[in-house]
Parts: C-alpha cells; sequence; structure tokens
C-alpha cells in the first residue's frame, strides 16, 4: 500500500496558501458557516443559501396553489433522481430520488432476491453500516436464504479478492458500501460488479458516503443496483430523501415488494389490482416529499456546478493533510490512524481511533472547538466536505484536537446517541 507519511508536516501558512489557490474555494460563501470548525459534513452536511430559498419558495407556492402545485411537483421524483444520477454515474432514467436509503434498500434487495430464486446466498460485509445488515437478516429469514458475512480489516476494509473467493454459483446478491462508514476504506465497485457478473450474481451498492464527493460510474462498471443518502455530502438537509439506481435493462425484470400508487401503471385511474409501471417509475410506492426533493434539487445544483473530479481532488487533498496532522500530531499522544493511508483505498473522510474516544469527541463539541463525531467502540471520524471545508480548517481543528488531548479528558459513562 500507498503511504502519504511527509518528512514535514504542512504548517498553517502552507494550508493558508492551499486555501488561496483553491478553485473551489469561493463556493464556501454560498453556505451558512459559522461556529466551531466543522468536519462532520460525512453525517450531514451544510445548508446553502439556495436550499434555505428553494425551501421558502415552495413554501408560499404550497400556501398560495395549495392542490394545483401538484401538476408541477408530480414527476419531482424522476428529474431530481437524473440529476443525481449524473453525480454517480448513471445515464437518465436510472434514478428515482424517494423514501429513505433503508426503504430503498429493502426494495432493491428485495427485487434482486426474486430475480434469483433458485439461489441461497447473500454476502454482505460484516463491518457495514447496521441498517444494511438488518434489512439483509429480515430478507434472509423470510425468503429462507444465507446471511453470509464478509470479514475485512477493520482499518483498511474489504479486499477485492476476499469478495472474490466468497461469490460462487449459488450467491443470489452481493450487497456492499462502496465507502465504509466507519474507517473510510474504499472497495473496487468495477472489480467487485464484475465478479459477481461472472457467477450470474447481482450487486447492490450503498453510495452513501461516496455521492456527492467520490467518483462513482454505475454504467461505466455495469453496475446492478445501488442506493444512497442525500443528506450528507449532497447536503439535502437532514432526512432527505434517498435515491435508487436500477440499470435500465433490468427495470421492467424486477419487481420491489412495496407496491403503491406512485408505482402504479396509470395510477390515477384508481384501479382494482396492482399493475407496475414501465421503467424507474415502479420502484416508487407512495406520495414523495416534495418539500424534501426541491432541498435537494437546489442542493444538488452546486454539487453539479463544481464537478465531481474537482470536488474529489479537493477530498483526496483535505484526506491527506488529515491524514499527516494525524499521524505527526495526534499519535505522538496515544492517538491512531484508522483510515488507509493509501488514498486509492480511501473515501472522503479519515478515521482515528483512541481509547477515549468518546470524552474527546464530546469535549471538542461542548468546547465548541471540533465538531467530528463518534463511532463505536473507539473512533472519532473527521469529514471535510470539499464545498465549504478550509485547508486551513483541516490542519487548525488537528491543533485544538492536540490542545484537548494534552490537557487530558474524564471518561464519561454514557454513549452518545450517533446517527
Amino acid at each position: 500500500m500507498g503511504d502519504t507519511r511527509k518528512n514535514e508536516t504542512v504548517d498553517r501558512a502552507a494550508a493558508v496558501t492551499m486555501d488561496l489557490a483553491d478553485p473551489l474555494g469561493s463556493y464556501r460563501s454560498q453556505f451558512t458557516v459559522s461556529g466551531p470548525i466543522y468536519l462532520d459534513g460525512n453525517s450531514l452536511g451544510r445548508p446553502s443559501a439556495s436550499v434555505i430559498e428553494a425551501l421558502a419558495t415552495a413554501a408560499r407556492d404550497w400556501s398560495e396553489n395549495l392542490v394545483g402545485g401538484w401538476s408541477r411537483w408530480i414527476d419531482l421524483p424522476a428529474a431530481v433522481g437524473d440529476r443525481v444520477g449524473r453525480l454517480i454515474g448513471a445515464g437518465p432514467g436510472q434514478v428515482v430520488v424517494c423514501d429513505s436509503t433503508t426503504v430503498n434498500l429493502y426494495k432493491l434487495a428485495a427485487a434482486g432476491l426474486s430475480a434469483r430464486p433458485d439461489r441461497r446466498v447473500i454476502w454482505a460485509d460484516a463491518d457495514d453500516f447496521p441498517t444494511d445488515r438488518y434489512v439483509l437478516q429480515g430478507l434472509a429469514q423470510a425468503s429462507g436464504r444465507q446471511l453470509r458475512l464478509l470479514h475485512g480489516s477493520a482499518v483498511d476494509g474489504l479486499d477485492a479478492d476476499v469478495v472474490r473467493s466468497a461469490i460462487d454459483a449459488d450467491t443470489a446478491l452481493v450487497c456492499l458500501s462502496h465507502v465504509n462508514f466507519r474507517s473510510g476504506a474504499r472497495v473496487d465497485l468495477a472489480a467487485i460488479t464484475e465478479a459477481a457478473h461472472r457467477h450470474g450474481a447481482l450487486v447492490l451498492w450503498d453510495l452513501c458516503h461516496s455521492a456527492g464527493a467520490v467518483p462513482v460510474d454505475l454504467d461505466d462498471a455495469t453496475a446492478d443496483l445501488a442506493v444512497g443518502c442525500t443528506y450528507k455530502y449532497l447536503n439535502g438537509g437532514p432526512g432527505s430523501p434517498g435515491f435508487a439506481y436500477v440499470r435500465c435493462d433490468l427495470q421492467d425484470h424486477l419487481r420491489q415488494p412495496v407496491w403503491g400508487w406512485f408505482g402504479q401503471e396509470d395510477q390515477f385511474a384508481m384501479g382494482p389490482s396492482y399493475n407496475p409501471t414501465t421503467g424507474m417509475g415502479r420502484f416508487l410506492s407512495g406520495t414523495p416529499s416534495v418539500l424534501g426533493l426541491l432541498a435537494i434539487d437546489a442542493a444538488v445544483e452546486i454539487v453539479e456546478s463544481a464537478g465531481i473530479p474537482a470536488l474529489w481532488a479537493k477530498s483526496q487533498q483535505l484526506t491527506a493533510m488529515l491524514v499527516d496532522l494525524v499521524r505527526s500530531q495526534l499519535e505522538p499522544l496515544g492517538a491512531a490512524l484508522a483510515s488507509p493511508t493509501d488514498p486509492h483505498r480511501r473515501g472522503a473522510h479519515v478515521s482515528l481511533s483512541h481509547p477515549r474516544a468518546w470524552p474527546w469527541c464530546k469535549a471538542l463539541i461542548d468546547r465548541r472547538m471540533v465538531i467530528g463525531d463518534f463511532r463505536p467502540p473507539n473512533v472519532i471520524r473527521l469529514g471535510p466536505a470539499p464545498l465549504y471545508t478550509r485547508f486551513v480548517d483541516v490542519f487548525d481543528a488537528v491543533q485544538r484536537m492536540a490542545e484537548v488531548l494534552q490537557a487530558g479528558v474524564e471518561d464519561l459513562s454514557d454513549r452518545p446517541r450517533v446517527t
């Protein structure tokens, strides 16, 4: 693996110089930025002024036009879906924005399993985000299948060879996250997809920690299915709807289990029985969240304007700086890097471990110094979102973290509620 350790750690003057040269530097002014240094963009993105205005406009539209607004709102799941699709390498007509990530994962996993009725095995990552494993556990139990868990490095994640060796002719579905929620480890999406296809299995990708910051090329990889959220790097707001991707040639061959009137052919005929419409519309269920969709539409416009290549380039610079500073400033104080050192194996956030990670994280938040987040048992995640995080923010955050650690942190008996 590569090693990002440098002979000398970057200093603050160098971070300031990097900010002055940053081609994305002007985007920060489009966001409300105040308070402590915010390094939790991988949990919840900041609101932009355009999103706040879009919500205000939507509220006025609702107030003034009431039910008449549906002529403008009814096609939003597909229209906003196409916009999100462009950010994850998906052509038109393959993404809808609806429901939550969990619901979409259930719908697509169930549809994929139904398409492989004679296969018994589902493969997932033992260290994946809990909701993914819970959904798959429920589906395995309900369908009489076996959920088998893959085990990789807690820091470097799953190796593609481990996944390849597990898949066989009895595999119905492989469900993995592109970027691990805890460590930020990134797997080879294209290689794993190709390996599954060699055995006739389908792959369902969770893109929650990729979309909007890390390049994803679903069409180029001939990916089958994908889901993700819109409130992290896409900045759609807390609880904003998730998205679902189904490759175009699979759409009319799959039937998802949550049959609702928005997925019905000729929905306003109010017919007596369910007959799914064609295309991605059949993966819709109930009435969409209009305010959430309009917020996402405004938020994604900024991400589109910046462009994924530029966002990824800055993310790599930010995380490389973080890795360097963690190793030079925080490891001597008892912390340890808990993300891959190889930039090719890393997503857009960096994690570190410490025996007192939770009280350390809480002290930083309570003192309004740095907002990161804690993940059990002993990990702090730092997610510098490239649209609004400066290089000097990263530098200053690590200095503040070192200051608190040097002063000492008390053990806390309680544990936080984390999302």
